[in-house]
């Protein structure tokens, strides 16, 4: 346990930040989640709407550092791939 009062508030800062960070990884797995079953059902609709949401959430984790720019890439690279197939 810290006894500066500086270290006092970073642990504080750190356990507001993880927590933050931990919602917002799981709010881009929900979200793919969404996504991949939209397109395993075949609802092209809901494909496309969830689509648009998976894609905004990737670019939100990388914005906030949650996520790689090349992991996010790959994933939407990835989700684009399978709405055009599913499509075809």
């Amino acid at each position: 346990m810290p006894n500066i009062k500086s270290a006092k508030k970073r642990v504080k800062v750190n356990e507001t930040k993880a927590a933050q960070n931990k919602a917002l990884k799981s709010a881009l797995k929900t979200s793919m989640k969404k996504y991949e079953a939209a397109v395993a059902s075949g609802n092209m609709e809901a494909a496309e709407a969830t689509y648009t949401a998976a894609v905004k959430k990737i670019d939100q984790a990388v914005s906030h550092g949650i996520i790689h720019k090349n992991n996010a890439a790959r994933k939407k690279s990835r989700f684009t791939k399978m709405l055009n197939n599913a499509k075809a």
